[in-house]
Order: C-alpha cells, then sequence, then structure tokens
C-alpha cells in the first residue's frame, strides 16, 4: 500500500499520535505533545505497530521511592540523629527517647545504629545511660548518606545511584518503610522508515471521517467528506470468545453418546458409605483398597446409615446367602460398612441405581460420567481425583456379546477406529475383560477400560433375582491426554488461561 493510500486508513488518534513522534519517544512526552490523554495515545500506538509505522520497544527500570517512614523523616529528621541531639552529657535512654519524641520501636534501632558508627557509650547502672563519643560529636556536625539520600529528588534510579548513595540505600531499605522499591516499565516508539514516509504525507491527504453519523447525513457533510479507508489485510490482536472449558466438552460429548443410544443418566452424592461403594459390590471388608492409604475416609462424621437391605449383603459376605456362593467365611461389621467415604468409583451409583428398580422397569439401561476419588500420590500420571466412566445394562435377555456390542460402538462413536477387547479378572465381575484401543497416530493399542458382568454375588441382594447386569467403567482423562498431545496429567486442570484460549476443540 503506497504512503497516501496507507494515511488514508489512519484513525484521528493515530494522525494525531504519528504527527508528533520523533526518531524514538518515550509515552509521556507523546502524552503531552499530542494533547491526547494516556488512553487515547495507548491504543493508537498499537494501531500503528500493527500498520508496521513504528515499533514498540519497553524497558523495565527499577525505582527506589520514600515510603511512609521516609517521607516523616524527611520532615522530622532520622530517629538517629534526633537521638544524637538529645544526649547532653550523660542521660538515660528513657529520657534521651522523650526529648527525642521516640517511639520504644525506633529506640532499639536507633541504638544499634549509633553503636555500628560508634557514636554512642553505654553504661548500665540501675539502667541504662547513653552518652557522645567524639565520633558522635563530629556525626552532629554533618549530614550522613542517609540523610542526604532522603533529600534527593524521588524516584531513583537504583542502577544510577552513585557507590556512597548505593550504601546508604542498602542501609535504610533494612529499616521499616524509609524506602521502598518497584519495577516501572516505559513504553517506547520509534518510527519505521515507513513511518517516516507516513509522516510526511500527513498533511498531504485530508482529514477522514470514521463513520457516518445521522447529524452527517442530514446536514449533508458527507458529500464534502473522505470516509477513512479500511485495511482489511491488518493485523488485528486476537479475540478469544467464551467457550466450554475443554474438559466439559469431553464430559458433554460423553453424557450425549450414551443418550443417543437410550441410555438413562445416573447422579449420586460424592459421599458414600462403605456399604454402598464397597460392600454392596462383594469387596471384601480386609480388601487393600479399604486401607488409608487407598481411600479418603470422613472424619466428622466419620459415619453414616445403613439401609434396610444390609441383611441381605452381610449374608453374602458372610456366607454366601442364597446366591450359592459361599462368600468370604469371615464376620462382615455393620461400623465398617458405616464408615464415610469419598467414593473410589462411579459403580457405586450402579449398585444404588439396581438396587431401586423393580421388575416392571426392566430392561433398563444406565450410564454416569463422574468425578471420583482415590489416595494417589500426585505424579505426571495420577490424579487423587478424576473421572470415571460408568455404564450398566440391566437386561434378562443379556449376554456378553451385547455387552461387547456397547463397548466397540462407543469406542466408535469416541474416534477409536480400532477396538480390541481381551479377557481379565476383577473383583465384582464375571466374566470379566479388559479394551484396547488403537492409538490413532503412534497407532499401537492402549488400555482404556475395564468391563463385565455383575457376579450373582452382587446382584441378587440388590435386586432380589440374579439377571444378567452388563457392566464397563473407563477413565476419562487417558483418552483426553492422547487427543490433546499432553504427556503429564496435571496439564488437564492447570486453567492456565493461555492454555485455555488456544486448546483446540473437541473433534465432535
Amino acid at each position: 500500500m503506497n504512503a497516501d493510500k496507507l494515511v488514508e486508513t489512519l484513525h484521528i488518534l493515530e494522525r494525531k499520535t504519528l504527527a508528533v513522534l520523533k526518531e524514538k519517544d518515550n509515552l509521556k512526552s507523546i502524552v503531552k505533545a499530542s494533547g491526547l490523554s494516556e488512553i487515547e495515545v495507548m491504543p493508537a500506538l498499537q494501531w500503528l505497530s500493527n500498520k508496521d509505522l513504528i515499533k514498540l520497544d519497553e524497558t523495565a527500570k527499577e525505582l527506589v521511592f520514600l515510603d511512609k517512614n521516609g517521607e516523616k523523616y524527611l520532615k522530622e529528621g532520622l530517629p538517629e540523629k534526633r537521638l544524637l541531639k538529645a544526649i547532653t552529657g550523660e542521660i538515660s535512654i528513657d529520657e534521651a527517647a522523650k526529648k527525642a519524641g521516640l517511639e520504644k520501636e525506633e529506640i532499639n534501632i536507633c541504638i544499634g545504629t549509633l553503636k555500628q558508627k560508634a557514636a554512642i557509650d553505654i553504661k548500665k547502672d540501675k539502667g541504662i545511660f547513653l552518652s557522645l563519643t567524639d565520633n558522635g560529636k563530629k556525626l552532629l556536625e554533618k549530614e550522613s548518606l542517609e540523610e542526604q539520600l532522603l533529600k534527593k529528588r524521588f524516584p531513583l534510579s537504583l542502577e544510577e545511584l552513585k557507590p556512597e548513595e548505593r550504601f546508604a540505600f542498602d542501609n535504610l531499605i533494612k529499616r521499616k518503610q524509609i524506602l521502598k522499591k518497584d519495577i516501572i516499565k516505559e513504553k517506547f516508539a520509534e518510527l519505521t522508515s515507513q513511518g517516516k514516509e507516513a509522516q510526511k504525507n500527513l498533511g498531504k491527504v485530508s482529514e477522514t471521517i470514521d463513520k457516518l453519523t445521522p447529524a452527517i447525513i442530514k446536514s449533508g457533510d458527507w458529500k464534502n467528506k473522505k470516509l477513512r479507508r479500511y485495511d482489511i489485510k491488518i493485523n488485528v490482536p486476537k479475540i478469544s470468545g467464551g467457550k466450554t472449558h475443554f474438559v466439559n466438552q469431553v464430559v458433554d460429548y460423553i453424557k450425549k453418546i450414551w443418550l443417543d443410544l437410550g441410555f438413562k443418566e445416573m447422579k449420586g452424592s460424592m459421599i458414600q458409605t462403605c456399604f454402598w461403594d464397597l460392600d454392596a459390590l462383594f469387596v471384601p471388608q480386609d480388601h487393600p483398597a479399604r486401607e488409608m492409604q487407598d481411600t479418603f475416609y470422613l472424619k466428622d462424621p466419620a459415619r453414616g446409615k445403613l439401609p434396610s437391605i444390609y441383611n441381605k449383603i452381610k449374608q453374602v459376605h458372610e456366607n454366601g446367602g442364597d446366591t450359592g456362593s459361599k462368600g468370604w467365611q469371615s464376620l462382615w461389621s455393620e461400623e465398617k460398612a458405616k464408615e464415610l467415604l469419598l467414593r473410589t468409583h462411579t459403580t457405586v451409583l450402579s449398585a444404588q441405581t439396581i438396587a431401586a428398580l423393580k421388575k416392571e422397569d426392566l430392561p433398563a439401561k444406565f450410564f454416569s460420567v463422574g468425578k471420583v476419588f482415590r489416595n494417589e500420590t500426585l505424579s505426571w500420571k495420577h490424579l487423587f481425583e478424576f473421572y470415571q466412566v460408568e455404564g450398566i445394562v440391566v437386561d434378562p435377555d443379556a449376554n456378553f456379546r451385547h455387552l461387547l456390542g456397547y463397548l466397540r460402538e462407543f469406542y466408535k462413536k469416541m474416534g477409536y477406529k480400532g477396538v480390541r477387547i481381551r479377557p481379565a479378572h476383577f473383583p465384582y465381575t464375571e466374566p470379566s475383560c479388559e479394551v484396547d484401543v488403537l492409538h490413532p497416530i503412534k497407532n499401537e493399542w492402549v488400555e482404556l477400560g475395564g468391563a463385565g458382568i455383575f457376579r450373582p454375588e452382587v446382584v441378587k441382594p440388590l435386586l432380589g433375582e440374579a439377571i444378567p447386569v452388563l457392566a464397563w467403567g473407563q477413565g476419562m482423562e487417558r483418552v483426553m491426554m492422547q487427543y490433546y498431545s499432553i504427556t503429564d496429567i496435571r496439564e488437564l486442570y492447570r486453567n492456565d488461561i493461555g492454555q485455555l484460549k488456544n486448546m483446540k476443540m473437541w473433534w465432535k
């Protein structure tokens, strides 16, 4: 774009700013020369920079300012100097402090400072008495380096302080609210060759108007005015609109998959009793997963209530009840079952849902996507709080092949072309299997979840009869890490604004 056309694209603020720019100018000088306010000059500089008419530079300078006590001592004098003036002959410390008008905490600092400078003698005899040394008398006759520094015109550049000023600064900055440091950033604008050319052409191009107002249209002035030329190729700041957190995008998409397949969502509390979280799923009460190192238990309240079906669960654990199993052949403790914990899996919702079903509700299909908690050490691959995707199908006619079909359909909708299912073992399902998917980029198999058919020991005491219940549970974070190319699982919940703005949308 030639210089004339480029000038025609300039906003009135850009024109006024460009007109006063020298070779290299700081923000304050530009504001003063242009007659514009700082909030008008700042965007104008950015716009000119976008058009490559200027180069913006920013320097950081460490400045020294007078603090609250510094301003006070500038008027009244430093406490140590006031104390020196108050010492006549041999005087008690309390009397000297009173004469000097010093507070208790100031006295202690003064004594230390003057002692360091060999300006006073201290005598202890039924009290503390002070007297001046010859060096102290000399200090009374001249200004100290600290006093000279306080009389300077602030703010001062720390790096420009002379050696003796730096010495005084080091002494005063240690003391309470005398001096303070701050880093001040200063902006500079430097004309580019194109900017210099545009500056020369400012007077040659007639002033433009930015918009047609009702008044201009009504008066007909627009006929004699030139509309500002718009540069549609110019670089403009990127604007990030609001969007759902990428983790929630995945949660919403997974929920949609199951809802589209006719499933109903299960919901429930994150705080559960051991009864529902473990006992109802036929997990023995001496299982290692119940230990404190694996599970988060509540302290207050520590226990909850047991439902009316607890006797059936108790019998299944102790002797198998009427399930045909021998159970765990050990005593079942009601107190252990009452203990409250943060749910360790969303399968607790499956147990509660099955217990609430009636024969006329069958067949039924349910899912959940919810947070679970494990007492894990936080690392690049472990979290102590994460999402689990859970599903059950309660159907007298269901079989293992139906389970495989549901799993393949889910992972297909998640974008995986290859799904592999292999035998496995889990405490409350039989038969059991694990699901592997073919990584779309690495082209290798990755384990994503477990599944199976609930054992009679789980279903019969909850539902009243042992019918097939297809069940599965998968972690969600591993799928997300692969899609977003994240190698540290903690990155998923960092809540960094830059990351959230630039994160690509979930593929569906």
